[in-house]
């Protein structure tokens, strides 16, 4: 028997219903959650509020687009150290009527006064991690008002809406969300305007405590009333620079006003007969493809799930394409002629996979020649009635970004431009007007030509190791949408960077305690550096369409706050 309770005013009604369970859904330990399934639209994501908020403007005849807007709007007010406007957007859209796929672009670039020269006289051997030079312009905006003119049929002042609601009345901080905000009060402390936009009372709100922020709800409703514009060359324009100029920034009225977003053509690969989409660099989507790639050709099902031997080559292969990001993942606005096509042609992942030994664990791994074959973040995932899906993801980086807050403006600025390189002859070194390599990746699998899965993995660096990893559960292993993105993960750090770090001594791999001793003793006996850890395995959810059935089948892993939602 199962129990409903629901609260009316005050009152508390229950209902009670029987049901035939497990003490897990579908039988499995491993699994905390069953798949939402709904037929009329889904938006699943990193915190209830903001997915009710989805569902909502869906219910009043909004489309994906729209309530994907109004989910990001709300997660920069409940989930602000982790996303918000100070930040930028990439975003998937399949519009179901043309059925074809549209990626977006609406990542920010570096002011037109940085150089490297600028930041060698500053005694910097790499851009700080913190504070105003570790800006670049914020593209969230821009890419709303981009998604809105294209594919919306709201306006701002609808979208926006739940959001302003609940910054001015306030939401409860949920558990990951308080932890978090706890563990870095001394960082909101640090800034006087941090600190009045983001503690209660002095401190970090507590899980459970109600919390408010004013700020951003005027900033919301000017951006309703006048336009995204005002983001960019009006008077929030004007705050930011003169923010930035008191604060030693490089951040200019003119970087704000040149911003553009752009649209993109997202790039694909086949695996198993699915079709697995990202969006080109300056993203790290097109590592998925060249892990996928490397995959393929073996029988990934008879290694068995979380298998040593399955963990070792897909660590393997991973090594393999990271080398490849270090190298060659940059804006190609600026640098010309970057190798994309080969990096995730089947071709080279051929030459690619005879470096792969699969007795041992290689320490050192150069990039390839893609000649021979010719990265807090949140994500949003929506269907609606109409199966138009989007996959959007939205980020100001590390918690908190840059750790400042342009005045009464109520935002935290990214930090994005801390992943530019200071090398001269890099492709992602640091030059006026370019975009950053970057972290935030959405994704989107099509099957018979329609869209089959919208999903992501938020979390920096496991992104594209968490969506590959999701991909085999779902593919290879037969998983449902929500166990697939459960299931514990792995993932390897250590990796070369875009920004000149290189690999040492194989790096290491940290696995969730869904992986058994034997496996982590099978691994150290391939040469790999093995802990267990908390934390630092992404945030998944997922929305994969049943069309046979009509039904959406929705996903959020337990990692996060947040929920999946259907109606």
């Amino acid at each position: 028997m199962a129990s409903i309770t629901v609260f009316l005013s005050g009152a508390v009604l229950m209902i009670n219903t029987w049901t035939t369970t497990g003490d897990r859904p579908i039988g499995n330990p491993a699994v905390g959650r069953s798949v939402v399934m709904a037929t009329h639209g889904a938006v699943a994501t990193s915190h209830p509020l903001a997915a009710q908020a989805g569902i909502d403007i869906l219910k009043q005849g909004g489309n994906a687009v729209d309530a994907a807007i109004a989910a990001n709007a709300v997660l920069g007010v409940v989930e602000p150290m982790s996303c918000g406007i100070g930040g930028d957007l990439f975003a998937i859209v399949w519009d179901a009527k043309s059925r074809k796929l549209y990626g977006l672009n609406a990542s920010g670039r570096s002011p037109y006064a940085a150089s490297i020269d600028y930041f060698r006289s500053k005694g910097l051997d790499a851009i700080p991690k913190r504070g105003p030079l570790s800006w670049s312009v914020p593209g969230c905006v821009g890419g709303w008002e981009s998604l809105r003119s294209r594919f919306g049929s709201k306006g701002f002042s609808e979208t926006l809406a739940p959001a302003v609601g609940y910054a001015r009345e306030g939401f409860p901080v949920t558990e990951i969300v308080g932890n978090e905000w706890g563990n870095t009060e001394a960082l909101l402390k640090a800034s006087p305007d941090a600190a009045k936009t983001y503690l209660k009372d002095g401190r970090a709100p507590r899980v459970g405590e109600k919390m408010t922020n004013p700020y951003i709800a005027a900033t919301y409703e000017r951006i309703a009333g006048a336009g995204a514009a005002d983001f960019y060359k009006g008077d929030i324009a004007r705050q930011i620079a003169a923010f930035s100029k008191a604060n030693g920034g490089l951040l200019t009225l003119k970087d704000l006003e040149d911003h553009r977003s752009t649209w993109v053509d997202p790039v694909s690969t086949t695996y198993r007969g699915y079709e697995v989409w990202e969006l080109p660099p300056n993203g790290q989507g097109i590592a998925v493809l060249e892990i996928l790639n490397l995959l393929e050709p073996f029988d990934i099902k008879g290694m068995g799930h979380n298998s040593a031997e399955f963990l070792h080559l897909y660590i393997e292969a991973k090594k393999l394409a990271y080398a490849d990001r270090a190298r060659f993942y940059a804006d190609p606005e600026v640098a010309k002629d970057l190798p994309i096509k080969p990096l995730i042609s089947k071709e080279y992942a051929a030459a690619q996979r005879k470096r792969i030994d699969l007795q041992r664990a290689a320490l050192e791994v150069p990039p390839g020649d893609p000649k021979l074959a010719l990265s807090e973040t949140v994500y949003i995932t929506v269907v609606d009635k109409n199966r138009n899906c989007v996959s959007l993801i939205q980020s100001i980086f590390l918690g908190w970004g840059s750790g400042l807050v342009p005045g009464d403006l109520g935002f935290a600025l990214q930090d994005r431009g801390m992943l530019f390189s200071l090398d001269p002859n890099h492709p992602n070194r640091i030059e006026p007007h370019k975009r950053p390599f970057h972290t935030i990746i959405p994704s989107m699998v099509t099957r018979d030509g329609v869209a089959w899965l919208c999903f992501g993995v938020m979390g920096g660096d496991m992104q594209p190791q968490g969506q590959v990893q999701v991909l085999c559960n779902l593919i290879d292993h037969g998983m449902n949408v929500q166990e697939a993105g459960e299931s514990a993960r792995c993932a390897h750090y250590g990796s070369s960077t875009p920004t000149g770090k290189l690999m040492a001594d194989g790096g290491e791999v940290v696995v969730e305690s869904g992986i058994s001793d034997e496996v982590i003793a099978a691994l150290k006996a391939k040469g790999h550096k093995v802990t267990r850890g908390r934390g630092g395995f992404g945030g998944y959810q997922g929305i994969l369409i049943d069309h046979a059935n009509g039904v959406l089948q929705a996903a959020s892993d337990l990692r996060k706050d947040g929920a999946a939602i259907g109606y």
